[in-house]
């Protein structure tokens, strides 16, 4: 395949990987604070706007793994938590609101990560 088909294909990974959170944060919000998936709450879209500023900062960029098998610990601590409380509880919400999204973010997980990840997690040690 050739690199900018690559390139291609891993920048539509980053932009599915976006659309999952929002789909995630969205589900949270809805059920957390009664707000309607269009109209987010003012704390569940602060946490939304800062995902996808450290998504779209990711050193890793078109090579980035899904968060979970990240070396790198980007977000800060207090976002890190919410965060996981979102995906905790919307993530199995996924396969029913959601499901071609959730089995991709299952499979993206599935993918071996790549040269420069590895060497990222060696240098720090993961």
């Amino acid at each position: 395949m050739s690199q900018s088909r690559t390139s291609s294909l891993q920048g539509a990974r980053l932009r599915r990987e976006r659309r999952t959170f929002e789909a995630m944060i969205a589900c949270y919000c809805l059920d957390h604070h009664g707000r309607p998936e269009t109209h987010l709450c003012s704390e569940c879209q602060a946490l939304l706007d800062y995902a996808r500023l450290r998504l779209a900062r990711c050193r890793f960029g078109t090579e980035k793994p899904t968060c979970v098998k990240c070396p790198v610990h980007c977000y800060q601590r207090d976002y890190r938590e919410r965060v996981r409380d979102v995906m905790r509880y919307a993530g199995p919400r996924m396969l029913w609101r959601h499901p071609i999204l959730a089995v991709l973010h299952l499979v993206d997980g599935l993918r071996p990560p790549s040269a420069k990840v590895v060497a990222t997690a060696v240098k720090c040690g993961g």
